[in-house]
């Protein structure tokens, strides 16, 4: 009896998002797109998983420039994806998110994905699960075009935009302002320590989508290249000193 009562309930809700979906549409239709994003918003306090609400007000808040709106939903679907697996779409809407609104930080939902994925069960799965886009502004196999080659594109275009990044253990993302590095985030982290978690990836895919808006500098660099070989160089003597090597010092080389 309770199976039969979960299965009317069940359609009953599927019918009743439908008719929402089609009533905001047709506001949209007829020039009313604040009285869709009410009948939508109303919908979601009720029924506060539904994907297809959410998407919906997301796609609307979207077309009529309200990034702020827009933003916050994608951060919700994130959630919502996760708990269904979906993690290409999570991590898609994560991005929009960060486009939409550069303020906000993607490091705990990077997080979030990146532990969902289950790295162990990842390292069985065919190396191929990553594919390229072919959609986006940039995009490449880290496995053939290093995070170096594809900065120094960006930077000679002046672009600005989120570079991300996918591999079996990672999911990262790196800020940028007309060419230059301003922020990254990867493992919870954001700024230099997430990007010197970031320069360490060498397998997986990359993706750079270009945005309208600027992003807060929390990086704060004269020349990209620099950066890196700075970054490079401080890893590489952390990895020496913690094998029992050590620099020589200027006075013991005089020696």
């Amino acid at each position: 009896m309770s199976s039969v009562i979960e299965k009317e309930q069940e359609i009953v809700t599927e019918v009743s998002t439908e008719s929402v979906l089609l009533d905001a549409d047709l506001f949209v239709k007829y020039k009313s797109p604040e009285k869709a994003l009410q009948l939508l918003r109303d919908s979601i306090r009720r029924s506060p998983r539904s994907i297809a609400l959410r998407e919906k007000l997301r796609e609307i808040c979207i077309s009529h420039k309200n990034s702020a709106e827009a933003s916050k939903q994608c951060l919700a679907l994130v959630s919502l994806y996760i708990a269904k697996e979906d993690f290409d779409i999570a991590y898609d809407r994560l991005q929009e998110a960060k486009l939409l609104d550069p303020r906000i930080s993607v490091a705990p939902g990077l997080e979030a994905i990146r532990r969902a994925r289950r790295p162990d069960f990842a390292i069985n799965r065919e190396r191929s699960s990553f594919k390229v886009r072919t959609d986006v502004t940039l995009a490449g196999d880290l496995a053939f075009v290093t995070l170096f080659d594809a900065v120094q594109v960006i930077e000679n275009s002046r672009m600005t935009g989120l570079l991300v990044m996918k591999s079996d253990k990672h999911l990262a993302s790196v800020s940028f302002n007309e060419g230059k590095i301003v922020d990254a985030e990867a493992d919870g982290m954001n700024g230099v320590k997430a990007f010197r978690v970031i320069i360490d990836i060498n397998s997986g895919t990359f993706e750079f989508s270009l945005s309208p808006n600027e992003f807060p500098v929390v990086i704060d660099v004269n020349s990209n290249t620099n950066f890196i070989l700075d970054t490079l160089t401080s890893l590489e003597t952390e990895k020496a000193e913690k094998s029992g090597m050590r620099s020589l010092s200027t006075t013991e080389l005089e020696v």
